[in-house]
């Protein structure tokens, strides 16, 4: 096959770049430009020089064309030698140019009638820890282009970003960076003047922000050169002048202010103008004229290691045991119980007695004034928000101070003024007791308060130092001693402040511009991300603004505070903070407008209400039908015969391990367990079966239980196994098709009792769910749209949640970073498509020992050409454990699809009671699922609602009056042949944390439980909706230790049986996934179980016509007669017709015909009746 030819009108350094991945990956490439040196450059790299434009055209698939000027454009494009003259209609015109966008629009529409498929692009390089250094390319058009150009895109640089729509995105998010570089530049340094008239030295507020939240990828790259005296004064502030003065022009012609921007700009302007009197002055000597700060002489002055000397603190610290902790909000309480854990004794205050009381729960002894929890301590920390609280629990009524015993350490960790810290030190110094004072303010946010991982800034006399040693160690992960007494830590974490607030605000600024330029704010949050305008805020808070999502993690109002004190702070040392009292004052403006105690990322509000634009975004989308279409043909044959064959030849047996029962999604004629006792594992080894399930249920436990239980049930499998002639048999983790569950956790378990393997396998596809991977990227088809899983619902699930939708990344974000992106290879679709299971056999084969590898899937094909190319390589030695959702299983094993079950194909009772469905998923699916039932079926159908409030937050008398009427109403509904509802109220109720949600879900599911426990009619059928829900239900409502799974009530819903020991034996259990069917698929399954009512004549003998079967027709004369035919269809299992003889109705008259219908009605079978 020849290869495909990419064809470059115009060369620069990025361009060669994008020239060199594109040989690399097996294009042709040929390029003309005017430079020989460029030239020469692109033929050392393999590419093909033409001698003019028209050759570069000839047999291209895709053209870029250089646009470096607006006035290029004329030239370049039209004319009898121009881009388009001559240039196949199918050919994918690459424009790469960052012109204004309107010129760039204006081309397209100019050129649309000739060339069909039209993008433009922006590549830059990325500054991600994962992508450092690579290039990643920002692109837009039209779906139909963007589609067309991908392959050669994806090809060219590491990530592509595609905004679909009119093109021009490439400069509006060049744009958007460059703003935000302007203004994270001018902050930089106002905080750096800031810290030094502080007295703190530059380099260590360098060291210690660039580990903190006031980071950002400019403060670290260019504060180093700076303080270095690197910087090129001239070029650095007229290429921000001129960048930062087209941003403003663009937001001027929206009508869109850029508060922030615009006061950079000026500044910029003024430091310009500066370094235009003096050129050989360096930046930061311009920056020191207009701030009146001298920097580089403190930059210059010795400098110490604080960390260094908070290591040499610890070899000095005094014991403390006993521990004072006034302050238990969210930090607070984070902190106090991980001193508990940490063996300390502590005693609490707060004024919200519900903490307190969970306080005690901890552990932690509770005391009902300040003064109460300072008698005898050590050690007293307080973690308050503010000054006024500070000085109310120390000096107010039942205050600290007075009942503080002679020698203790006071530990003051909230973020106060430098001023206010020296001026409490002298305040103690006159109790004449003794009493010492570290300030110590923290970083890290809660859940390193809780984990004892915080960043703290510490300053005090070495005798208070040496006395809060311990406790700080304890609380900390990184301790930096400063050097200056009590206000210098304080003077670190305003500076810290300073830049966490100016970022939160210019992350508002930046999405809010970004949203009236016409860009996804979603796409352009993860382009941001990887550019130079990224900071530690904007990636923290800017999901908060895209999501608007404002659940208050820390309070607008605490950056009012917080930059309040570094206006006061600047006023009173005379340092000029130009951006940062604008940053004040946008979040002063959100607290007026009453968002004060909300998330601080809401001051992006401030921007929504002054111009109308709203800055969350939709989750990115691409058409299915475009992506499916582009690409490669499927693999030609079908690898499942092979499968089968192979497997047969490995004698393994697939066990696997079910997080929720869902994961029988696609297969049938398989046993499930839901216990693994050893016993009960050689039973079901002696079957010799190609395949079981093991139902753990494990998505609805800690992960701590979780991994405990993968543990055991691996042990029993490995006793079990060698019970039974040493069964060779292989795990299968599976898990949720959406990413949810136990990941590493279940893994790193597995490994540890089975021992290493080869590779850790992660393949989510599902087709039945709509689950693609493509490109490494995961995706939920939406109807006709996919959508990158990290954009979903099911990604913000309050236990396991995540925000990757490429599944390397996910790899490492679950890992927290063991497992690098860089590091995770896969299997592309290019490979299984053109290469077949060969080629998967070779790639895993090549693998080292210990890697994970990711599955591309975009069909069953592609699902069985690697099934069988893992068994190929499993056969030649090779071991694996795969994380992986339904679809694995069921082709790995070789089982061939079946319809979808009905009612009559498991010869299902007629009996007149009703069907029980239970709804306990919160999905957002499902509540439309339900909502879509109800409207379909609520005529037919009772509905019991049960409150969640109630039977998770309540007393456990309201919780037992909730379950005991639904159970009562329930078997009255049934008993009456109704198909009765159980639902749990729609409202989701979450923790405060991860495991609290848990806690959570496991009183909601245990309540179900309960119900379904206590009703005693036995069902129709049982549908279960939810895989917790289904789980329990399965294993505790209804006792069952196995199942059979019979096949699906719908495409990937499970239909089981229920084995002989369960309440119910044989009654239909249908396993609904919470994540599955689009609105109405609930609602068409039950109606497809609904009691059909009685059939007619001409019915029973119209199925018995297509059924191939005869149908027995009884004259009866009496009620012996009656109750005998009955009796005999019943037996049968055959539909049966009554006929009343015209002599025997004279005699019967209407008792009889009424003998009849009730014995109709009532019969398990279909009988008529006939005069």
């Amino acid at each position: 096959m020849a290869q495909p030819v990419v064809g470059f009108v115009g060369l620069d350094e990025v361009s060669l770049e994008l020239a060199a991945s594109l040989v690399q990956s097996g294009y042709s490439v040929q390029a003309f430009e005017t430079s020989s040196q460029l030239m020469d450059d692109f033929s050392k790299l393999g590419g093909n020089m033409c001698a003019n434009l028209m050759e570069t055209k000839q047999g291209v698939s895709a053209l870029v064309t250089l646009i470096s000027h607006v006035d290029q454009i004329n030239d370049l494009f039209y004319g009898d030698e121009g881009v388009v003259k001559g240039l196949s209609k199918d050919v994918v015109l690459i424009v790469h140019s960052t012109i204004l966008p309107a010129h760039i629009q204006r081309l397209e529409k100019s050129i649309i009638d000739q060339i069909e498929s039209i993008v433009d692009i922006y590549p830059l390089k990325s500054v991600s820890e994962v992508s450092n250094g690579k290039i990643m390319i920002i692109s837009s058009g039209q779906p139909e282009s963007t589609t067309r150009a991908q392959p050669f895109l994806s090809a060219m640089g590491e990530k592509v970003f595609f905004f679909e729509g009119e093109i021009g995105a490439g400069s509006k998010s060049k744009m958007v960076i460059e703003l935000l570089e302007g203004i994270h530049f001018v902050a930089s340094l106002e905080a750096m003047s800031l810290g030094v008239q502080a007295g703190i030295h530059p380099w260590i507020v360098y060291d210690i922000v660039s580990n903190a939240a006031g980071n950002s990828w400019v403060f670290k790259n260019y504060l180093s050169d700076l303080l270095k005296g690197n910087q090129s004064t001239p070029h650095l502030l007229g290429a921000f002048n001129q960048n930062l003065g087209i941003v403003l022009e663009m937001a001027k012609s929206l009508i869109f202010p850029l508060p922030l921007l615009t006061i950079a700009h000026q500044q910029i302007l003024a430091g310009l103008s500066h370094s235009m009197k003096d050129e050989d002055a360096t930046l930061l000597k311009a920056w020191e004229e207009l701030s009146g700060v001298n920097v580089n002489d403190a930059a210059n002055a010795n400098v110490y290691n604080p960390e260094e000397l908070a290591i040499h603190l610890s070899t000095k610290s005094k014991i403390a045991k006993r521990i004072g902790f006034i302050g238990l909000g969210a930090m607070g309480f984070g902190m106090a119980t991980h001193l508990l854990k940490s063996n300390f004794t502590v005693l609490g205050y707060d004024v919200y007695k519900p903490t307190l009381s969970r306080f005690e729960n901890e552990g932690g002894i509770g005391g009902s004034s300040p003064a109460e929890v300072s008698k005898d301590v050590d050690v007293m920390v307080v973690m308050v928000t503010n000054e006024y609280q500070a000085e109310s629990v120390l000096y107010g009524d039942n205050g600290a101070v007075a009942a503080l015993p002679a020698g203790a350490t006071i530990i003051l960790s909230s973020t106060v003024s430098p001023a206010f810290v020296s001026q409490l030190e002298r305040r103690l110094q006159n109790e004449q007791k003794n009493l010492k004072l570290v300030d110590a303010p923290v970083s890290g946010g809660v859940k390193r308060a809780a984990d004892g991982t915080l960043t703290i800034m510490a300053s005090g006399a070495d005798e208070a130092l040496e006395h809060a040693g311990l406790v700080l160690s304890a609380l900390s992960e990184k301790l930096y001693i400063i050097n200056g007494g009590c206000g210098a830590g304080s003077g670190v974490k305003m500076v810290n402040q300073l830049l966490a607030g100016v970022h939160i605000a210019s992350a508002a600024e930046a999405m809010a511009f970004g949203a009236r330029l016409g860009l996804n704010t979603r796409l352009l949050f993860d382009v941001i991300t990887n550019s130079a305008g990224t900071s530690w805020m904007f990636e923290n808070r800017g999901p908060h603004m895209v999501e608007s999502d404002y659940t208050p993690l820390s309070a607008l109002d605490i950056f009012v505070k917080d930059l309040g004190i570094v206006s006061r702070e600047s006023s009173s040392r005379r340092v000029p903070l130009h951006v940062s009292n604008v940053a004040h004052q946008l979040f002063v403006s959100g607290s007026a407008a009453g968002w004060g105690r909300i998330d601080d990322s809401a001051v992006v509000k401030v921007y929504e209400t002054l111009t109308g634009v709203k800055v969350e975004g939709k989750p990115r989308a691409l058409s299915k039908e475009s992506v499916l279409r582009s690409l490669p043909p499927e693999w030609p044959m079908d690898p499942i015969e092979d499968i089968i064959s192979l497997t047969q030849k490995s004698l393994k047996t697939l066990v696997a391990l079910d997080d929720d029962p869902t994961g029988t999604q696609t297969v049938h004629d398989i046993d499930v367990l839901t216990e693994w006792s050893i016993e009960s594992l050689i039973e079901q080894f002696r079957k010799r079966p190609k395949c079981f399930f093991i139902l753990t249920n494990s998505r609805s436990l800690s992960s701590e239980k979780a991994s405990a239980l993968i543990k055991e049930i691996c042990s029993n499998l490995s006793a079990a196994a060698k019970t039974v002639d040493n069964t060779d048999y292989t795990v299968v983790l599976r898990g949720d098709s959406t990413l949810r569950g136990h990941f590493p956790e279940e893994a790193d378990a597995a490994v540890s009792v089975l021992g290493p393997v080869d590779a850790w396998i992660i393949c989510p596809f599902f087709l039945q769910g709509g689950r693609y991977t493509i490109g490494d990227i995961h995706y939920v088809a939406d109807s006709d749209r996919l959508i990158p899983a990290g954009e979903t619902e099911f990604a913000k699930d309050a236990s396991f949640g995540y925000k990757s939708s490429n599944l390397r990344e996910w790899v490492e974000e679950k890992t927290g970073g063991r497992i690098p992106a860089n590091s995770v290879k896969s299997i592309s679709i290019q490979l299984l498509r053109k290469g077949g299971p060969e080629a998967v056999c070779e790639r895993l084969c090549s693998l080292e020992k210990g890697s994970t590898c990711v599955v591309n899937a975009a069909s069953e094909r592609d699902m069985a050409v690697f099934a069988a190319g893992m068994i190929k390589a499993e056969l030649k030695g090779k071991s694996f454990l795969c994380r992986t959702a339904a679809s694995f299983v069921s082709t790995r094993v070789g089982i061939i699809p079946k319809a979808p079950l009905m009612p009559s194909d498991l010869m299902v009772s007629k009996e007149r009671v009703g069907g029980l469905i239970v709804v306990g998923s919160y999905v957002p699916k499902t509540t439309k699922q339900v909502d879509e039932l109800l409207l379909q079926r609520g005529h037919a159908l009772k509905r019991i609602e049960v409150s969640v409030d109630k039977i998770s937050m309540k007393s456990i008398e309201e919780r037992e009056e909730v379950i005991n009427q639904a159970a009562d109403i329930a078997d009255v509904y049934l008993r009456s042949g109704k198909d009765t509802l159980v639902m749990t109220s729609r409202q989701l109720v979450v923790g405060k944390t991860a495991a609290e949600s848990l806690e959570i879900n496991f009183k909601v599911s245990s309540a179900l439980v309960e119900i379904v426990r206590r009703i005693t009619t036995r069902p129709r059928y049982i549908l279960a909706k939810g895989g917790i829900t289904s789980s329990d239900l399965a294993t505790k409502a209804l006792e069952a230790k196995r199942a059979k799974v019979v096949g699906q009530a719908l495409a990937g819903v499970p239909l089981w049986q229920l084995g002989p020991e369960s309440r119910h034996p044989g009654v239909p259990y249908i396993v609904f996934p919470g994540n599955v069917g689009d609105s109405s698929a609930v609602a068409e399954v039950v109606k497809h179980w609904a009691h059909p009512g009685r059939l007619s004549t001409k019915e029973i003998l119209h199925n018995a016509e297509k059924g191939g079967y005869a149908v027995g027709a009884f004259n009866v004369y009496n009620l012996e007669g009656v109750e005998a035919v009955v009796a005999a269809a019943e037996e049968q299992r055959s539909p049966a017709i009554l006929q009343i003889h015209p002599s025997a109705f004279k005699q019967g008259g209407a008792p009889l015909v009424a003998c009849c219908i009730s014995a109709a009605e009532q019969a398990s079978v279909s009988d008529a009746w006939e005069l």
